[in-house]
């Protein structure tokens, strides 16, 4: 669990609600429900809009990585390079089928199937780059929903508000109904920018940082199978290993 993104959204809506105490304000007045239909409906209407089917539902899926991060897995696979890079030292990297099956990773099985096929360095960099410029725009693409979300978000806050005062102006012969077209049409606005700026936009940001993450993951595997391909020494691969250590 990642409990600065729990603790984030925690901190910013207790915030919310105890500015509203303190202003004197009744905190269920800030429940409302059309409000939030309208904006949540269109915001995300707007997205999908605006994306692919696929990319849509593959970034709702990636919020689990905003609160549940993956395990860093880079020392665990820095000591299986090196180990990989010994083994094929003394043995060759033809023998090293016996590793690639305990792997499950597509992405690592992959690079050691070019390794032991015996595949030159440089067309095994080319292949596995190719392989991850278009990973990196798969997810890219898929993050990038969340960013949408942050930018309508407001937009279609201001349209609720809009339609709050539409109702206001229709029963302003009945008092009783001005509040509650009142109260949606501010309350919108709030939720708009609210979640914008204390949801969408803070996940789109993880997002791209864990991205990142995995990117530098896998350009360390690149580089240490076009290392051990080329037949450098251990201590070589070791070293180049360590700038992804820090």
């Amino acid at each position: 669990m990642d409990w600065s993104s729990l603790s984030g959204i925690v901190i910013a809506i207790i915030g919310i609600l105890l500015g509203q105490a303190v202003e004197g304000g009744q905190i269920s007045s800030l429940v409302q429900p059309a409000a939030f239909i309208i904006v949540v409906c269109g915001t995300f209407g707007a997205v999908l809009l605006q994306t692919n089917t696929a990319s849509f539902i593959a970034g709702v899926l990636m919020v689990r990585q905003v609160f549940i991060t993956p395990i860093d897995d880079r020392l665990d696979i820095a000591n299986r390079i090196n180990l990989w890079s010994n083994f094929a030292r003394k043995q060759g990297v033809f023998m090293l089928e016996p590793f690639l099956k305990k792997e499950t990773d597509p992405f690592i099985k992959k690079g050691l199937q070019l390794m032991i096929d015996g595949t030159p360095p440089e067309k095994l960099r080319q292949i596995c780059a190719i392989d991850m410029h278009f990973y990196e725009i798969e997810q890219r693409n898929a993050a990038k929903i969340w960013n949408a979300a942050g930018g309508y978000a407001p937009t279609v806050g201001i349209l609720g508000a809009v339609l709050g005062l539409i109702h206001v102006m229709e029963n302003l012969s009945d008092p009783n109904m001005l509040g509650s077209g009142i109260a949606v049409a501010f309350v919108s606005t709030i939720y708009g920018v609210g979640l914008a700026n204390l949801i969408f936009l803070p996940i789109s940001n993880k997002l791209k940082v864990l991205i990142q993450n995995e990117m530098m993951r896998r350009e360390m595997l690149l580089n240490a199978w076009s290392s051990i391909a080329s037949g450098d020494h251990p201590r070589i691969v070791e070293e180049r290993l360590l700038s992804y250590l820090r």
